[in-house]
């Protein structure tokens, strides 16, 4: 029927791809080029300079833009590039409430580097709604949220937590780089602003670094664009090039992700040497409720305590063998971290077990693997790191 809307697995293979039109190629071209030769002084066809405007790197926010229902899309060159340019985009003076379950690189931005430039940040549990409205201050302009959080896995309610911001005049963006659009799209909920780091689960095959920003409001993109010129954060064409391969098999990977996922903590819960399983795929969960309501599956990322001290932890993680011990999540592979002396090693013990992110807590990013590997994999790490402990 014409002009009706794509769905996601279409959009996630055409949105913002055309054949080149000099040779046909189907794949979008990696284009080479820092500049473009132009007919006259401001006389070109589109572009002039490639930090400011890049063909490969233009069918990219194409692409993502449309996987998250949104009209505009703006790359950079890491997560915590797009990150720190919507943080730009404030002024001194101007107050974020943001949760305080987030990952330990946009708590080190936010603390180290941008409140010394006049800006003010407040970190509260943004699942407790009136804890968030409590932050709230005159000048408050940001509430940052991320849902499922990094790396407890809470989940905020996006459209009521929308609602009260706005009835403040606050603006709302959600970090969404751990459902991916996939499974949620914050924009549809009332989000202004939407954020990731596309390394993770839509470049999917741990070989890019990237991040992008996705918005529906104009005053927003305008801002936004001005600053990824100014500051000039963008993407490579390799880089882009990339990212559109990893987008187009989003939807299938995701829906292996999602399944294997919950295998593994559905096996963790039941498991006699794991303490607690963070999971919002589980009945249990706080947040399950909700998750259902706002998702379209649970995602691939799981966090378990495993009974005994800090030292048992970190001899389990090292001795998977299909798990590979390693920084990072959402690619095909599986891989397992110790969030507090990894990911998040930069936030302070006491501001991380205020989120619950004890000094044991393992993180997972549940691959694509064959998930009877993955079970066998974790049992034999367990069941080794308590036989050598028993030593």
């Amino acid at each position: 029927m014409p002009g009706k809307e794509q769905r996601l697995a279409t959009l996630a293979v055409h949105a913002g791809q055309r054949p080149d039109p000099v040779t046909g190629a189907i794949m979008t071209p990696v284009y080479f080029t820092s500049t473009y030769v132009q007919d006259g002084p401001g006389k070109h066809k589109g572009f002039d300079y490639a930090r400011t405007v890049h063909p490969t790197r233009l069918a990219l926010e194409a692409n993502l833009a449309a996987l998250e229902g949104g009209r505009f899309g703006l790359c950079f060159s890491s997560g915590m590039a797009a990150i720190s340019t919507v943080i730009e985009a404030l002024d001194s003076g101007d107050h974020v409430v943001s949760c305080h379950d987030l990952y330990g690189g946009t708590y080190r931005v936010f603390t180290k580097v941008f409140q010394r430039f006049g800006l003010a940040f407040s970190f509260v549990d943004a699942s407790d709604l009136s804890a968030v409205e409590a932050a709230l201050t005159a000048k408050t302009k940001l509430l940052w949220v991320e849902t499922p959080s990094n790396p407890m896995l809470k989940i905020t309610d996006i459209r009521a937590l929308c609602d009260l911001a706005h009835a403040r005049g606050v603006q709302v963006c959600v970090d969404n780089t751990f459902a991916s659009p996939a499974l949620q799209r914050p924009l549809e909920l009332g989000a202004d602003v939407v954020v990731h780091s596309t390394t993770k689960y839509l470049g999917g095959h741990s070989d890019v670094i990237g991040g992008c920003v996705v918005t529906n409001d104009q005053a927003w993109f305008d801002k936004l664009k001005f600053l990824q010129n100014s500051v000039g954060a963008v993407p490579g064409p390799m880089d882009c090039f990339l990212l559109l391969r990893g987008t187009k098999t989003l939807p299938l990977r995701m829906e292996r992700h999602c399944e294997n996922a919950m295998t593994v903590a559905k096996h963790l819960l039941g498991h006699p040497e794991v303490a607690r399983v963070h999971y919002p795929g589980l009945a249990h969960h706080p947040g399950h409720e909700i998750a259902k309501r706002q998702m379209r599956g649970f995602g691939g990322m799981i966090s378990f305590e495993l009974k005994g001290d800090l030292e048992r932890a970190k001899r389990m993680i090292s001795m998977t063998k299909v798990f590979s011990l390693a920084e990072s999540l959402g690619g095909v592979e599986s891989l397992i971290g110790h969030p507090p002396t990894m990911t998040h090693g930069s936030i302070p013990r006491e501001e991380r077990l205020k989120s619950g992110l004890v000094d044991g807590l393992i993180r997972l990013s549940v691959g694509i693997e064959d998930v009877e590997d993955l079970i066998d994999d974790l049992d034999q790490a367990i069941n080794r790191s308590l036989a050598v402990a028993s030593l």
